[in-house]
Parts: structure tokens; sequence; C-alpha cells
């Protein structure tokens, strides 16, 4: 146990000193695209208030400091030589929590393909008895391995090659998807993949439904008749895959999407508002405060001072 404890340390460090190589250039908290895709990195020299995003079924990696991400009410840490598991398409705050000139957070993000994942639930004889006590496929975090850490070693290795990204990357990620089911958090993973067929198929259109049209007066009745399923029965799996409610869901969209017209395209708080699809700007600050903690003119100015006190310092 010993000797896999060192391996793993000596997989992280040399995993460290590449993805801090390959992203020297990079100092801006936002994730960059690689050779491969699907597969992304993020450096950041200085601690960051949450950035928001949609993200994928993903691995997320922290190979060098501490980031934090919340999904609706649930929020999970994950410091250097861990990672965190999304196992639904959501949206994501996510803030770098350590973090320095000197030493900088390094993260590594792979999408998870979905056919790889079911072709291993498939094959596995103890899948289904093993994972059947899932109750939700919620994210989760866990302690990279040494496959694991091998595993996004040779992916990082593969960045300067990208002839043989084709060829080599999808052996890897039927690696990742493997290791990730024989995790302690597999069941949640696995459920994610059931959820992909039969009547949680239906609500995974309804949610792409909702991204498209989250701007507009919408009900979760109208979302239900969308998956073509009962309110209730909606209602319940859209919390088992996304942890939030339907409208919960389109809050959190409009809000983010609004917090990030006033940072990129320097929106005013009304235009902002209004883009996503309140109708009420008084209503917008409020539901902006219980998200963000503070109202949008002071958030976005406190965005603004840290990112040019970041940049002085880098």
């Amino acid at each position: 146990m010993a000797r896999r404890a060192d391996q793993s340390t000596s997989r992280l460090a040399e995993l460290t000193s590449l993805v801090d190589r390959y992203t020297d250039a990079k100092r801006d908290n936002r994730l960059y695209a690689t050779a491969i895709p699907g597969v992304s990195t993020l450096r950041s020299d200085a601690l960051i208030q949450s950035v928001q995003c949609i993200i994928k079924p993903s691995l997320c990696m922290t190979v060098q400091g501490v980031k934090a991400a919340t999904f609706g009410l649930h929020g999970y840490e994950y410091r250097a030589g861990h990672g965190l598991v999304v196992t639904a398409e959501m949206p994501e705050r996510g803030t770098v929590c350590a973090a320095g000139k000197e030493k900088p957070y390094l993260g590594l993000v792979f999408e998870l393909h979905l056919e790889t994942l079911q072709q291993i639930v498939e094959v596995s004889p103890a899948g289904a008895k093993m994972h059947a006590r899932a109750k939700h496929a919620r994210p989760f975090t866990l302690e990279l391995n040494g496959p694991l850490l091998e595993c996004a070693l040779r992916t990082v290795r593969l960045f300067d090659m990208p002839d043989a990204v084709p060829v080599l990357y999808p052996g890897i990620m039927r690696e990742i998807c493997y290791w990730l089911l024989k995790s302690a958090g597999g069941d949640r993973l696995q459920r994610m993949v059931v959820m992909a067929n039969g009547q949680n198929r239906r609500v995974m259109l309804a949610i792409q439904h909702l991204r498209d049209h989250f701007r507009e007066p919408i009900h979760a009745e109208d979302l239900a008749r969308v998956a073509h399923m009962s309110s209730t029965t909606f209602h319940r799996q859209f919390r088992l895959i996304t942890s939030m409610a339907p409208l919960q869901y389109q809050k959190q969209l409009r809000l983010f999407e609004a917090r990030r017209l006033m940072l990129a395209e320097h929106a005013t708080v009304e235009r902002a508002a209004l883009e996503v699809g309140y109708a009420s700007v008084s209503q917008f600050s409020r539901e902006y405060v219980r998200t963000f903690g503070s109202p949008p003119r002071r958030d976005v100015s406190a965005w603004r001072t840290s990112s040019s006190t970041a940049e002085r310092t880098t």
C-alpha cells in the first residue's frame, strides 16, 4: 500500500510539472481547449471569485491548489490529487480557493463519453448489482488513484501529438470511465448512464429544451409535456438528475447568463435582466443577491477590481 501511495505521489508530481509547463502562458482563469476534443486545462495565479458555466458530464481534476464547485444548493471542494465527477449537464459556479503566483491553481477537465460508459456497464457482470443502491446522480468527489493519474499523464503527453490522439485517446477515455465506475462514487455515475436510457432520456430532452428557451416564461408542466411524463414523475426525475427543481435550473441559467453579459459585454443591470427574461429588474436584483451574495453592480465592480489586481501582480 505504501508503494502504491508513493507511485501516486510521483505521478501527481509529474502531472503537475507537465500541466504547469503546458499552461504557463495561460493566466486568466479560463478553460482552454487542447488538441484533444473534450479535454481542457485551467490555470489561475490568483484566488478567483465564482465563475459560472454549463458543465457537461465530466471528470474535473485538481492537480495543484484547491477549487470549489456549487450546483444549486450542493457544494463540493476538491484539492490537489482529488477530482470532481459531474454526472449530468448542469449550471456550475466554480471558485479557485487556493492559488498564487509561485504556486498557481492547475486543473484538467475530461468530458466523459456516455457511449463508452454504457459499453462498460453492459459488459460488467456485477455492475447492475453493485450499483443498484444509487438513489441519485449528484456529483461526487474522489481521490485520484494511481490508474486515473496515469491516464491523465498519458493524456497530457498527447497534447503535442495531435496525430496520435484519434488512435490513442479513445482507449485512455475507456480506462478513465472504467476506473470511475469502480470508484466509491461509481454507483452515481452508473445511475447517470441508466438515466440516459428509458424515460429519463425524455427528461434529458426536456433539459435541453429548457436550455434553449430559458429566456422565455415556462412552467414545469410545459416541460413535463415535452418529456411526455406526468408533472409529479417529471419533477422527481428532474431533481434526481440535476439536484434542482426545473424552475430553479432555469433561474440559474438566467442569472449565469446575466452575469456573463455584465462582465464580458459590459451590459447594464437593466439590459442584462431584460435580455435573460426578467420583466422586473428589482426581482432580478433580489434573486441575484440570493445566488451571488451581493447586488449586481457591487458584484461586477468587485470582480473587475479583483481581476485588475490579479493582472497587476502577475
